[in-house]
């Protein structure tokens, strides 16, 4: 393929081999394992001397066709698919640390991120410090002589706090760590983390990637030799992501840029109309000038993104009344969807941290964060400004 072309338009052209149909779409390969015409070939394909399908566990053409468009938007080497970003997430931690490793991560990264990390990591000898979004000076002397990693969030879950990525990539480069960065938020349409140093980049797909709800999927993508030692372990352990997930998601790749360019735009406008109302503190988006990191996000971000929150000055019981006044915005728990979705962190995605943990990463109880869908703006703001009324 032409090198000259746009990352956009490489993703949307980028897919499988064309069966003797010639379809123009895709087809799906719906299959647990492949054949092999005789005995040499199948030995010379679970040696690895050879190119093959094998299994489905390990390889699919629907699932390769999606990794490499992922590749192709985040311009990166080499990939893996996962059934979920949360297997995506585990196994960029598994795969590349051992017992006696230590790790450095953004206080503010998602709850079941956190949980990982604090339960299930330690059981593995694997220990973390935990550095501040907004306070980098902790990140150079969190470091430690078993240092192998630096992993974060930016924008960050559910505070949107927003972290350098150049700072970042310099300092991983300067004591050779591992860059791991998760992507999902900003999309690879708004940054690419690898131009700064990342050496992975972690998606969940079942957000905007795949931007209906839909189905699940994760990714993460980067250096190959990293991402063949998480292909390794993924193909043993089994976090695969189906062919027809995989088909999915590589069809609404086709459209995530110009779905990007709506749901950032209604953001945009949706929190310049929300600062200054009385009944809230705080508007927190990338793009707005009181971003304490505005700065930062216009070096490194194409747009602001999709998601708007804000801190409502009654806290607990003003999050609950807002939520439950909602009559166009959805409650449920996901994000990136074609329709708005509200959510209140502190009793829902977030409610199994302790208070000190949510406030950690900028919960605070009246944070109310709203994943902006692809509805008329006007709409989207009426039914938040109605319900913040009842709040």
């Amino acid at each position: 393929m032409n090198d000259k072309l746009h990352p956009t338009t490489k993703a949307i052209r980028t897919q499988i081999d064309r069966t003797n149909e010639m379809e123009h779409s895709s087809p799906l390969f719906l299959t647990s394992s492949f054949m092999y015409n005789d005995v040499e070939m199948m030995r010379a394909a679970f040696a690895d001397e050879i190119d093959v399908n094998i299994y489905s566990r390990f390889s699919n053409p629907n699932v390769q066709e999606f990794v490499d468009r992922v590749c192709a938007l985040e311009g990166a080497e080499y990939g893996y698919a996962t059934a979920s970003g949360m297997s995506a997430i585990f196994a960029s931690f598994m795969a590349l640390l051992k017992s006696g490793d230590h790790f450095v991560c953004c206080s503010s990264v998602f709850g079941s991120t956190i949980t990982i990390i604090n339960k299930y990591l330690p059981n593995y000898g694997i220990e973390v410090t935990y550095v501040s979004a907004t306070n980098l000076d902790e990140w150079e002397a969190a470091i430690k002589p078993n240092t192998k990693m630096i992993y974060l969030e930016t924008p960050t879950n559910p505070g949107l706090d927003i972290i350098d990525l150049e700072f970042a990539g310099k300092l991983a480069k300067k004591h050779n760590l591992i860059f791991n960065v998760d992507n999902c938020f900003a999309t690879p349409i708004s940054q690419q983390p690898i131009k700064y140093g990342a050496d992975l980049v972690v998606h969940s797909a079942t957000k905007w990637m795949d931007g209906q709800g839909r189905v699940l999927g994760g990714v993460v993508v980067g250096k190959k030799e990293l991402i063949e030692k998480i292909y390794l372990f993924c193909r043993s352990t089994g976090p695969s992501l189906s062919p027809f997930n995989a088909w999915v998601l590589s069809k609404s790749l086709e459209t995530l840029d110009v779905r990007m360019e709506r749901h950032s735009n209604n953001a945009f406008t949706i929190a310049k109309k929300l600062e200054g109302h009385p009944k809230i503190e705080r508007v927190v988006y990338p793009f707005l000038e009181s971003h304490p990191a505005y700065a930062i996000a216009k070096k490194q971000m194409k747009n602001g993104g999709a998601l708007v929150s804000f801190h409502l000055k009654g806290g607990l019981e003003s999050g609950k009344k807002f939520l439950d006044a909602l009559q166009l915005l959805t409650l449920t728990a996901n994000l990136g969807d074609s329709r708005s979705i509200a959510s209140h962190p502190a009793s829902t995605t977030h409610v199994k941290l302790t208070d000190a943990e949510r406030l950690a990463t900028g919960i605070t109880p009246g944070l109310i964060r709203i994943s902006v869908g692809l509805e008329y703006v006007d709409d989207i703001i009426n039914d938040i400004l109605q319900a913040l009324e009842k709040s």
